[in-house]
């Protein structure tokens, strides 16, 4: 599958770079220093054409997840299949995601982004047109798995891509931009998987998804050119990939800002799993009326991404918002507790609805942060960071899917609790790891 070359139309040129560094083995240069020479930097730019597709390959995942989920009470009652073992299709998927994340992001760093990107995409479309037939419970999480596994060339492609052609608060920018379009996703998701299923059953979504993988692949193949130019790559193996990983690893602030990102991911992914039962089992709501809730609050989270993006990069720092939400994430997740544990006596699906939306709200100022904080000591490997930003997240949350579901669907309680212990832990280590007031500190000194 040949790459464009620089003579293509609507090519981004990449600017002159020196021969990328071997493998990490230390860790990387502090976020002060972190722009690499000759880096794609903020004096680089995309068109509005391909700012779509980046958005559009990282909105897929969540396609994926979220017009599924008006089905899953579906699912559960026309496999004669346990709830939790449903919920397993989600974690399947999430799981793939995950771990393709590790083989895809040091393949692009290496061959480019551009041809391990067609072929996860090939494969994805392969995937989701199965599960559409799947007979049995037990292989419709086979190939969702597969199709995680397939799907995630897209997000760690698409964060490296960006990480290739943006640097600082540009690059912050950016992702506030990227969630501006791929968080259009949650928000229209469910709304088209209540409408399919008012036509067909939860087979139709995955056709749906089937037509959207096929087009967006077609788009891409057409006009989604190569960020990374071939003296920038990096030689080696497994080997190398894995010694770059731990290099990274090795830098207590990038592992901090990973792991803090993936915590808040899991108290995000515990709602998307725990919701469909909430809203539509505990509280008697119609399909439908899920999907509008859902959609609001995704609504919530994309708009207070857009304040990040438009209003707070440049005037606050990246940590200040950043801890801002990760505590208001921590206080939503308290209050639900409270209400879902009984506290208040017996409360209504309204105030709950309030809780969540409050808490994926917050999201906004914790992810874009956590990425963007993180890709900037990592100039030299961005696809190998941007795998392990992914994979932790979604390795994460994948342990939170099936946890929300251990009491049955007669509670919420095990999702708040899920939720307020991966908020806390996103505190503890964005606080103890990240020591945001260090950098104060360092840059005062500076100054």
């Amino acid at each position: 599958m040949p790459e464009r070359g620089p003579s293509t139309p609507g090519h981004i040129p990449a600017e002159p770079a020196p021969a990328a560094p071997p493998a990490a083995t230390a860790p990387p240069a502090p976020a002060a220093a972190a722009a690499p020479s000759g880096a794609p930097g903020a004096a680089r730019r995309t068109g509005l054409l391909v700012t779509l597709l980046l958005g559009g390959l990282t909105a897929l995942p969540p396609l994926s997840m979220d017009m599924y989920l008006p089905a899953l009470p579906q699912v559960t009652r026309a496999m004669d299949a346990p709830a939790a073992t449903v919920q397993l299709t989600l974690t399947a998927c999430l799981a793939g995601m995950a771990l393709g994340q590790l083989v895809v992001g040091p393949m692009s760093d290496k061959w480019g982004r551009r041809r391990p990107l067609l072929i996860g995409m090939l494969v994805y479309v392969a995937a989701t047109a199965v599960c559409a037939f799947a007979p049995g419970v037990e292989l419709l999480i086979a190939f969702r798995l597969l199709q995680g596994l397939a799907g995630a060339a897209g997000i760690v492609i698409a964060r490296a891509m960006v990480r290739d052609l943006y640097d600082g608060m540009a690059m912050a920018r950016f992702f506030s931009t990227l969630m501006l379009i791929s968080g259009t996703a949650p928000v229209i998701a469910p709304l088209i998987g209540g409408q399919v299923l008012r036509v067909t059953d939860w087979r139709g979504v995955f056709h749906v998804l089937t037509g959207v993988g096929a087009l967006l692949t077609l788009v891409v193949w057409k006009w989604l050119d190569e960020t990374l130019p071939p003296e920038r790559r990096h030689g080696g193996g497994v080997g190398a990939a894995l010694r770059t990983m731990r290099g990274l690893l090795a830098d207590r602030v990038f592992a901090g800002y990973t792991l803090a990102g993936a915590l808040a991911f899991a108290a995000l992914f515990a709602y998307i799993s725990a919701s469909p039962f909430v809203v539509q089992e505990i509280y008697g709501a119609s399909p439908q009326t899920f999907s509008l809730l859902f959609g609001l609050n995704s609504v919530g989270l994309v708009a207070v991404g857009q304040i990040n993006g438009k209003l707070l990069v440049g005037r606050v720092s990246p940590d200040k918002a950043l801890g801002a939400g990760l505590a208001v994430i921590a206080l939503a997740s308290v209050a639900l507790l409270l209400m879902t544990g009984g506290a208040f006596g017996e409360v209504g699906l309204v105030p709950v609805a309030a809780g969540l939306f409050v808490l994926m709200s917050a999201m906004g100022l914790a992810l874009p942060n956590t990425n963007a904080q993180a890709l900037m000591r990592t100039p030299h490997a961005a696809g190998s960071a941007a795998a392990l930003l992914g994979t932790s997240s979604f390795l994460v949350g994948a342990v939170a899917s099936p946890l929300v579901g251990v009491a049955g669907e007669a509670t919420a309680v095990p999702m708040a609790v899920v939720q307020l212990v991966c908020a806390l832990g996103a505190v503890a280590c964005f606080l103890g790891l990240c020591r945001p007031w260090q950098a104060r500190e360092e840059a005062s000194r500076q100054e």
